[in-house]
């Protein structure tokens, strides 16, 4: 797989977001957030790994729509550990950032992606 800014960006996400489910586990004692966060922050990572062998453009767009709406549900998790008290300001805040980070990557990739192909079919 050739290494991009995404895929680089979402594999340390994933392990950030393992760190952080260890640490929700052993030190914080919390079981079932911190489970659906390691599901939903791993896999954004994951999908834009299988989106690197789509079989069309249209496969190749549609695990990145997924990893897109992983990172949003990531994003919701994080925000509930953080209003439940589960995660410090500047524990949330510093992974926080990255999710956001990687969201925005993805909403602008696939919104070029998109576009390029309403212009091809365009044509």
């Amino acid at each position: 797989m050739k290494e991009n800014a995404v895929f680089i960006k979402s594999k340390e996400f994933a392990v950030r977001i393992v760190n952080l489910y260890r640490y929700l586990r052993e030190d914080k004692k919390e079981y079932v957030m911190s489970k659906q966060l390691l599901r939903s922050g791993t896999s954004i990572g994951a999908n834009i790994a299988e989106s690197e062998c789509a079989i069309s453009d249209k496969d190749f767009l549609s695990k990145l729509y997924i990893a897109f709406k992983e990172s949003a549900e990531t994003q919701y998790w994080l925000d509930i550990l953080f209003e439940t008290s589960y995660l410090c300001s500047q524990e949330y805040e510093s992974i926080s950032a990255d999710c956001t980070e990687l969201k925005k990557m993805l909403s602008s990739i696939t919104k070029t992606i998109r576009n390029k192909g309403n212009a091809e079919d365009n044509q």
